[in-house]
C-alpha cells in the first residue's frame, strides 16, 4: 500500500536530495512571492493563496497523472511523491544527535539544536538543551509526520501538499518579525487552523489521553493553540518539566529532563510514528484504494 511503501522510503533512505526536494522547491516559490511583498495582511494573504493554488495543483495533476498508470505503478509512483511530504526518521536521527552532541560538548549540542528550533540556543545549559530538543522532536511528530499523513488521507496527495506548502509558509513568514507581522499574519492562521486536528491526535498517540484534564491544562500554557499538546503529552507521560524561559513552564512539577528521558521520548515518538502510519495505510487504502 502507498502509505507503507512511502514510510518504507522515508527508513531507508531518509530524504531525497535537496536540489530535487519539493519543499526546496517551495521555498523556492515562497521566495519568488516575497517581490510582491507589502506591509499589508491583505497581500500576504493573496500571496499565500497564490502559492496555495500551485502546489496544490500541481499535486493534483500527479495525482490524476498516476491513475493512468497499471495497478503497481500507481502504487509505487503515489508512494514516491508522498514521501517528500512527510518525515520520521530525519526527525528522529536529528535529535538524537543534539543528545549524542551533548556528551561530548554543550556548544557542539547548542549549534545541533539550532538547526531545528528558532530560539537562540546560545545561552541554554545542558537541561535547556534537552527541553528543547523534547519539545521539538514532539511538535514535530505532529508537524513532520501526523498532519500530512492526516491530509493525504482526507484529500489524496493536494491535502499532503497543501498542508506541507501551509507548514513551510508558517515557518517562513510567521515569526512576529517587524517585515512579517502582517504580511505573514494569514500564513500563520492557516497553519493553525490545519493543525488544530493533527497535535491534538499527536498528543493522544503520545499518551495524552490518559489524563486528558492535566493535558488541557498544560497544552494551554503556550501562546501556541497547538504546539502546547503534543509537547504538553510528552512532558506528562515522562514525568519531565519543559520550559522555554519567559514563555511557559509544562509539567511545571516535573523533573528536569536528563539523557534517559530523551531516549524514552525518541523511543515513545517513534512508536507513535509507526502507530499513525500503521493506521493511515489502511486507511487511504480504503478511501483512496492507495
Amino acid at each position: 500500500m502507498t502509505v507503507l511503501l512511502a514510510a518504507f522510503l522515508d527508513g531507508l533512505l531518509r530524504e531525497p536530495p535537496a536540489r530535487l526536494h519539493p519543499v526546496v522547491g517551495i521555498g523556492r516559490l515562497l521566495a519568488g512571492l516575497e517581490r510582491f511583498w507589502r506591509d499589508d495582511a491583505r497581500a500576504g494573504a493573496a500571496a499565500w493563496a497564490a502559492g496555495a493554488v500551485v502546489v496544490t495543483g500541481l499535486a493534483a495533476v500527479l495525482g490524476r497523472w498516476t491513475l493512468t498508470l497499471e495497478a503497481p505503478w500507481r502504487l509505487a509512483a503515489t508512494a514516491l511523491l508522498l514521501w517528500p511530504a512527510f518525515s520520521l526518521r530525519m526527525l528522529l536521527e536529528e535529535v538524537a544527535a543534539v543528545e549524542a552532541a551533548l556528551a561530548r560538548d554543550l556548544d557542539e549540542a547548542r549549534t545541533r539544536l539550532a538547526r531545528l528550533v528558532s530560539r537562540d540556543t546560545g545561552s541554554l545549559d545542558e537541561t535547556g538543551v534537552r527541553m528543547a530538543a523534547l519539545e521539538t522532536l514532539a511538535e514535530n511528530l505532529s508537524d513532520s509526520l501526523v498532519a500530512p499523513m492526516f491530509y493525504f488521507v482526507l484529500f489524496g496527495l493536494p491535502g499532503a501538499w497543501l498542508y506541507r506548502y501551509a507548514n513551510t509558509a508558517d515557518a517562513t513568514w510567521g515569526y512576529r518579525t517587524p517585515r512579517y507581522a502582517r504580511w505573514g499574519r494569514f500564513a500563520a492562521r492557516a497553519d493553525d487552523l490545519l493543525n488544530l486536528l493533527p497535535a491534538r491526535l499527536a498528543a493522544c498517540l503520545l499518551g495524552g489521553g490518559r489524563d486528558l484534564a492535566a493535558l488541557r491544562r498544560e497544552a494551554a500554557r503556550t501562546p501556541s493553540p497547538n504546539a502546547g499538546w503534543p509537547m504538553a503529552a510528552l512532558a506528562l507521560a515522562l514525568g519531565v518539566r519543559l520550559e522555554k524561559a519567559g514563555v511557559y513552564a509544562l509539567n511545571p512539577s516535573g523533573r528536569d529532563p536528563v539523557a534517559g528521558d530523551v531516549r524514552a521520548g525518541l523511543a515513545r515518538v517513534r512508536a507513535a510514528g509507526l502507530w499513525w502510519l500503521g493506521l493511515s495505510a489502511p486507511l487511504a487504502w480504503g478511501v483512496w484504494g492507495l
